[in-house]
């Protein structure tokens, strides 16, 4: 598998919540390995990726000061706080987003007096854990987020294909029922990220049988109307506030100019918007983002125990 690392991005939860999630994951981790890989035994968990998104900040300063919560036999897992200038400003990023910064030409950029501070602190994360793409980069890491849309707890998924990726999806979704567990598939032709978590070179999961999990593809990005000036000259429509992952019909009402006039969604097909009016993505001009609903399906997995003759 290439050193994308589709991980699973826990979306609006308290560090309590996220703490007790995270536990459960380790321990149905422990002394298992999808064959003929070897079994995962490195594991980060970032926080601070954005300055500003507390959840993931607060809980690897937790296990940082109380590190035997999390480490199981035969593993090693480190917590790591990915972007300490911002997480010290409590801002979102410094010079530019550290979530978007981890392509070839950024991390093999000459380090100068004058680059980016993420980008040099993007090198020195893919030191530690990469190199990406490489047999020694860390098998997974799980990065951790918060947002300002009202999506709840979501999985962010990167590769529709890989079965390990989906089972751990399936796993956690099953795991944290009959809390709703959307995930948002962000695998695009046109749409790259080129996120902190993509350093690792392996999901991670147990032997499953097969599964099939809902999942939520994204579509495209949609922007605010904008006049000739590229001001923005609407609002999110009241009906659409909060409203994320619920379905989106032709006709129903996206945005409220200020004139009072409601301009409405034109499209063939039911769509689900989520990160609906994200504050830290008004920069990039992003309403939401459009998404449909699909069902990806996962083969069995084998697993064997660490350690266990297996021939």
């Amino acid at each position: 598998m290439r050193c994308v690392c589709p991980t699973a991005a826990l979306r609006r939860q308290t560090p309590c919540m996220l703490s007790e999630q995270f536990l459960k994951l380790l321990k149905s981790m422990t002394s298992c390995s999808v064959v003929p890989n070897p079994p995962v035994r490195r594991v980060a968990i970032f926080g601070g990726t954005h300055g500003n998104e507390l959840s993931g900040i607060f809980l690897v300063k937790h296990w940082q000061e109380n590190g035997a919560e999390i480490q199981r036999a035969g593993m090693e897992v480190k917590p790591f706080i990915t972007n300490p200038r911002a997480v010290e400003k409590c801002t979102r990023y410094i010079d530019c987003d550290l979530n978007r910064v981890f392509d070839p030409d950024n991390l093999g950029q000459t380090v100068v007096e004058d680059i980016p501070y993420e980008v040099r602190r993007a090198q020195e994360i893919n030191h530690i854990f990469g190199p990406k793409g490489s047999d020694d980069a860390y098998d997974l890491i799980f990065d951790l987020h918060n947002t300002t849309a009202n999506m709840g707890g979501t999985l962010i998924l990167e590769n529709s294909r890989d079965d390990f990726t989906i089972q751990m999806c399936h796993y956690i979704k099953n795991a944290l029922a009959p809390e709703r567990v959307p995930v948002l598939l962000i695998e695009h032709p046109n749409l790259k990220y080129a996120t902190t978590r993509s350093v690792a070179k392996h999901p991670v999961g147990k032997e499953f049988p097969p599964c099939t999990i809902e999942v939520y593809k994204i579509m495209e990005k949609v922007d605010y109307p904008r006049n000739k000036n590229d001001e923005v000259i609407a609002i999110i429509h009241p009906n659409l506030q909060d409203q994320d992952w619920q379905p989106l019909n032709n006709g129903d009402p996206l945005f409220l100019t200020l004139d009072g006039e409601v301009i409405a969604y034109k499209g063939d097909c039911t769509a689900y918007p989520t990160f609906i009016n994200e504050a830290a993505y008004y920069e990039k001009k992003q309403a939401f983002v459009k998404t449909i609903k699909m069902e990806l399906t996962a083969g069995h997995i084998r697993s064997s125990a660490v350690g266990q003759n297996t021939s």
